[in-house]
């Protein structure tokens, strides 16, 4: 590929008055066994994984992205995706490019594609705000989701540069606080207890609290709950399942616990919640 820019794709120059130029901004729903070998595009990409898991191969190289995991591909760069046969794979995309203007992208986030993980993290509350926005007509949308995407790029460079001034020791707790977050994610619908997140890493039950707190913004149980709750409502809308079958399913043997944690966590009680998506 020659030094040049490539060019902005006609349907973003209607858009958009000035750089950064989005092209596409979803929530995207992976079939099953979705995936592809190898792709190259004229744009930056984000993908950051909202739930489930996927693999993806960026020039040779693999990395296996979990739930807050956020990586990028830079235009030309081949990469390619697979999901796995027992896991969905739901992530928020956003491709955009600067046209003409040399913006130092590369700089910013630095040569590593997988950026970090954001579960919890401003990143994340950003990428969701701009998604929203970004089917919204009119240019104050369109205004909206470019500061979105410029105050995104700042987020994740200065967490590029806490994590590069990080110690080695400090990069270890935070591979552990990862650890346990995915084990959290992976066994929401039984009882977790401390003791279980002791053992997984090591670490004491106060220190983990603080620690977890840190990186995600919440303790490792307000993390389950969380989970457990996107889950019911993922249930909710997508099945035939009682309330019961939902709360047992999600880690509650007393559906009237799970009737109250739901309602305490969003305002709503869970058949309100589902009638107004049906609606």
């Amino acid at each position: 590929m020659s030094g040049s820019a490539a060019p902005l794709p006609e349907h973003a120059a209607h858009s958009y008055f000035h750089p950064p130029y989005i092209t596409l901004a979803h929530l995207f729903h992976a079939p099953r066994l979705w995936g592809f070998p190898s792709r190259v595009l004229s744009s930056y990409q984000f993908q950051y994984v909202v739930e489930g898991a996927a693999e993806y191969t960026i020039e040779g190289r693999a990395i296996a992205t979990r739930r807050g995991d956020l990586i990028y591909h830079a235009p030309a760069q081949a990469h390619g995706v697979r999901t796995f046969p027992d896991e969905k794979y739901v992530c928020i995309s956003i491709l955009f490019d600067f046209g003409g203007v040399p913006y130092p992208v590369e700089e910013l986030l630095r040569p590593d594609r997988y950026v970090g993980n954001f579960a919890g993290h401003a990143v994340e509350q950003l990428l969701t705000r701009l998604i929203a926005r970004y089917h919204q007509p009119g240019l104050a949308n369109h205004a909206a989701c470019q500061g979105l995407l410029m105050q995104m790029l700042s987020e994740v460079a200065d967490y590029k540069q806490e994590q590069a001034s990080q110690t080695t020791e400090q990069q270890k707790i935070k591979t552990k606080m990862v650890l346990i977050r995915n084990h959290i994610a992976d066994h929401y619908d039984r009882d977790i207890k401390h003791a279980e997140l002791e053992a997984l890493s090591g670490l004491s039950r106060n220190y983990i609290i603080v620690k977890f707190r840190k990186a995600f913004g919440m303790t490792p149980f307000e993390y389950l709950t969380r989970v457990r709750i996107e889950r019911a409502k993922e249930l909710g809308i997508l099945t035939n399942m009682s309330i019961g079958e939902i709360a047992l399913r999600v880690g509650y043997a007393d559906v009237h616990t799970f009737g109250r944690m739901f309602k305490r966590k969003t305002g709503a009680s869970f058949s309100q919640f589902c009638s107004a998506m049906v609606t």
